[in-house]
């Protein structure tokens, strides 16, 4: 039988996605994820350079999926939802980015201006919807409340108790992003 690079490719960025999101960069094992995918070190070497290379791919397919299963819309509420049920059926893409944000901190991130041109089109799309105002903040907002009532369970069943459902969540969070103000939010220019 002969050899599949492009399967063990894929075999590889599978495992790394489940190290990367439990442990992180500093945490995760190169061994672990080889075990997992079927693979040799060398065979992650080869490909993918470095473990901070491998994490960079890893994420970059993530958000790939991400933006393909929930694309930009001018209806941030129902962006909201959408966004709120891919972090509950894929939490590893937010623990993913928070472990980013955890070991790069405020450095530039891998693909950060492919990225940034990303939530650009996020924000024309909200710019779309004709509210006015800043959408960017309404973005930034939008992106923080759906992500942040997934990634915080703790946070979550002390403040709104053990058994406060994710349906009513899902339907808070597309709430808030509704009363989120029209006008006001960042001038772009430092003033309040």
């Amino acid at each position: 039988m002969a050899y599949d690079s492009s399967a063990t490719k894929e075999r590889i960025i599978e495992a790394a996605t489940t190290e990367f999101a439990a442990h992180g960069v500093a945490g995760a094992r190169v061994d672990r994820i080889a075990a997992l995918a079927k693979a040799n070190k060398r065979a992650i070497y080869d490909y993918f350079g470095d473990k901070n290379k491998l994490f960079a791919v890893v994420l970059e397919r993530v958000l790939a999926d991400l933006a393909e299963a929930v694309p930009p819309s001018d209806d941030l509420p129902g962006y909201a939802e959408r966004l709120f049920d891919y972090h509950r059926a894929h939490p590893e893409a937010l623990r993913l980015v928070m472990w980013e944000a955890l070991e790069i901190g405020e450095q530039p991130v891998p693909a950060e201006e492919a990225r940034t041109r990303h939530y650009q089109d996020k924000i024309a799309a909200a710019q779309s919807g004709g509210q006015g105002g800043d959408a960017r903040t309404r973005v930034f907002f939008t992106l923080a409340l759906a992500g942040w009532s997934i990634a915080m369970p703790q946070l979550r069943r002390m403040v709104l108790g053990p058994d406060y459902e994710f349906d009513d969540l899902r339907a808070d969070v597309a709430q808030a992003v509704r009363s989120l103000p029209a006008q006001g939010g960042i001038t772009g220019q430092g003033q309040p």
